[in-house]
């Protein structure tokens, strides 16, 4: 076998190479071997391609389609979208030579809060598996590997790079950890990503009883595992533990470990060597060379259009929708010009056009008026970019003031008012009595303003359904008291998340889990059951073509799901065979650690934490100055989208600093800060000066890369 005869040939200082990322997006090139280099980029909703030579920052990346995020995905519960957006991001990264593409992210969504809900599909392990195994079949059917992420209960940003959740094994089996096992056994990844954050007390990047025990033993996973950026904490155990790869790499302290390891014996070489021959597979199966035949890049922007109308949900609708054009219109709010489309953060993309819309009202010619002009308000409303990010948690599940009073002044207006909303998660919809209608789009992509105007104008019947629970007020939520508030995250809830907790409880809520209106009229039959085999049948009784979707639900649990497409008139049965499960108890207990102290700090504190001694807010205010800098370069740019997305950057490199730590700090800045800065960081903050200083004097001597060697 290739793989083994390649291994046999390999040094331990190359083996300690290969199992390491480099010049943050590759892994390293083994030129004596002729082993090469794949190369990474993120995801997952879109193509976010670091230009070479680049900062590293989420700013500077080449031209691609910018898709609806995973939140709008979901709410079509159209897995064939999923996939068809999978596979023109797949196309892009064949053009520009990327081989595998880190996402799709599909961690539950446990609280309304968490800042990258955007990011994720649902709250139900079961939709959230489906639409992710679609999307991974659409991406690696062109060739390009996927990482999906983040391996496991990465469920806030608060304190995600040290965070600790604590979580029972029933829970973690029936919520957290079935998307996953989804996953791998119908689309079967290139790679996973581990998470940041412990699990029980483990970080993910050395939990053996996650990566080997449970992913590979039980579920049968043989790819690669890799840690997201900068998840590593201690080498020789996470290759103990089954992690293959670290990321982004370049650090010397990871390879000098795992030389001291094999030298000392505390690493068997039977670890090393499965991690390599896991790398070593991937290589072979991945590497091609970047196809020079152009994307159709109109073709993926109509298709981002198709897939947002397919999945926008209309929450409320008293007769006003679809219009007819013979409306006075009223157009109020900064989202219709300024639409938000996507998320912020690693998964930022530069899109190849925007159409808002503005853009598409104005391309059909959509006449306005002043107000009082008027007899019908569109307000384009939701939450704007510094509501919700990668690396924090939303502080409250309200909309912006300014929106809320806007919305509230029109509606006395005594005139129709409807209200598209964009958006990653749910908010608190204090107006929903007051308008007539509301649309949501979430964050729709590139694309959105097109979907908009033909869902208002009828062009096209809403379809979309909710793919999470949107509560009436966040003290509803079972894990209010307690979410992103420290290191210890505790799923006191248990399985009941989501419709599960609101069901059982009574709850009201604003909009079910499944809800969302159309058009037209759809009757229901009742489901029957022959075996493990559901059938249903739906009638469009309306007079408009829709999209309607059955959901199969049993003792209360979403089982099976299938989105149908009819004319007037016309009926459909469907068929849905529920796959069986081993009936296994799982513990449902946890163990609650003791609190930990802020101070003194170690490598593993969170980085604000540096500012309880002087010396710490030196340190902290040397390495925000970076972003400072940043962000006032951001806001010399003129006017437009490059100008938008910098300051998002800088916004996102900010959140990202201060939930950071010395060391994911370290293990992700590579040479720049090794680890021994980052011990540094935590003497001098303790007031330590000499053993300070003693730590950024000191040398973490390891042998050249391979690469290096070769270009001596």
């Amino acid at each position: 076998m290739e793989t083994e005869r390649i291994l046999q040939q390999m040094t331990v200082e190359e083996k300690a190479a290969l199992v390491s990322g480099t010049n943050f997006m590759y892994t390293n090139p083994i030129p004596r071997l002729s082993i090469q280099s794949l190369r990474m980029s993120d995801g997952p909703h879109g193509l976010r391609l670091q230009k070479e030579g680049g900062d590293n920052g989420v700013s500077e990346s080449e031209p691609a389609t910018s898709f609806p995020t995973a939140a709008t995905t979901a709410s079509g519960w159209n897995p064939e979208n999923a996939r068809k957006m999978g596979e023109a991001i797949g196309r892009e990264c064949r053009y520009y030579g990327v081989h595998t593409l880190l996402g799709p992210g599909v961690n539950i969504k446990r609280n309304p809060l968490c800042g990258r809900n955007f990011e994720y599909f649902s709250e139900d392990p079961y939709l959230a598996g489906v639409m992710g195994a679609a999307e991974v079949n659409g991406v690696q059917s062109t060739g390009v590997g996927v990482s999906v992420k983040h391996f496991a209960l990465n469920n806030s940003e608060n304190y995600r790079f040290m965070g600790n959740s604590i979580a029972s094994e029933k829970t973690m089996r029936e919520i957290y950890l079935k998307q996953f096992e989804y996953i791998v056994k119908h689309a079967h990844p290139a790679t996973i990503m581990c998470a940041y954050n412990q699990v029980n007390g483990t970080f993910c990047s050395e939990h053996k009883w996650l990566l080997t025990d449970v992913l590979r033993k039980e579920w049968g996973y043989d790819g690669v595992v890799m840690t997201d950026w900068g998840a590593m904490h201690d080498r020789v155990a996470s290759l103990k533990a089954g992690l293959d790869l670290e990321m982004p790499g370049d650090t010397a302290i990871c390879r000098r470990w795992i030389l001291d390891g094999v030298k000392d014996g505390t690493l068997p070489m039977e670890d090393l060597d499965k991690a390599c021959r896991n790398i070593l597979n991937w290589v072979g199966k991945t590497v091609k060379p970047a196809d020079p035949k152009p994307v159709d890049w109109d073709a993926h922007h109509a298709l981002a259009a198709e897939i947002a109308a397919d999945c926008a949900v209309l929450l409320k609708n008293d007769g006003v929708l679809p219009l007819s054009g013979t409306e006075k219109l009223h157009v109020a709010g900064e989202l219709f010009e300024n639409m938000r489309y996507q998320g912020a953060g690693s998964s930022m993309i530069r899109p190849t056009k925007v159409t808002t819309p503005k853009d598409a009202f104005d391309a059909h010619g959509v006449k306005t008026y002043a107000l009082e002009e008027s007899d019908t308000v569109l307000v384009f409303a939701g939450l704007t970019d510094e509501y919700e990010s990668e690396g924090c948690d939303r502080e409250n599940m309200r909309m912006p003031e300014s929106h809320l009073r806007l919305i509230d002044s029109l509606s006395e207006s005594g005139k129709k008012v409807v209200v598209i909303l964009f958006g990653g998660s749910p908010f608190e919809l204090p107006f929903c009595d007051k308008v007539d209608a509301i649309l949501n789009m979430y964050l729709p992509g590139q694309n959105g303003g097109a979907a908009v105007y033909d869902l208002l104008f009828g062009v096209k019947n809403p379809s979309g359904k909710l793919a999470e629970t949107w509560p009436m007020r966040y003290e509803d939520v079972p894990s209010h008291e307690t979410f992103g508030k420290g290191i210890n995250e505790i799923y006191a809830e248990g399985t009941e998340v989501g419709y599960r907790y609101y069901s059982k409880h009574n709850v009201p809520v604003r909009f079910p889990f499944g809800f969302g209106l159309s058009y037209t009229t759809f009757a229901h039959s009742e489901w029957t059951k022959n075996g493990n085999v559901y059938t249903h049948t739906i009638e469009n009784t309306g007079d408009r073509f829709g999209g309607e979707v059955a959901q199969l639900f049993v003792d209360g649990v979403l089982k099976g799901f299938e989105k149908i497409y009819l004319n007037p008139g016309e009926s459909k049965t469907v068929s849905i065979t529920v796959e069986d499960e081993p009936e296994t108890e799982y513990a449902d207990t946890y163990t609650v650690p003791e609190p930990q102290a802020s101070f003194p700090v170690t490598v593993e504190s969170r980085f604000t934490d540096l500012n309880q001694s002087f010396m710490g807010r030196i340190l902290y205010n040397a390495v925000l100055s970076v972003v400072k800098k940043q962000m006032k370069q951001a806001q010399k740019l003129p006017e437009g989208p490059e100008r938008d997305n910098a300051i998002k950057g800088a916004y996102f490199m900010k959140r990202i600093m201060d939930s950071n730590s010395p060391r994911s700090l370290s293990m992700c800045a590579g040479n720049r800060m090794p680890y021994n800065f980052a011990q540094g960081f935590a003497e001098l903050t303790n007031g330590h000066l000499i053993k300070g200083i003693r730590c950024f004097m000191k040398k973490i001597d390891v042998p050249k890369l391979p690469k290096e060697e070769q270009n001596a």
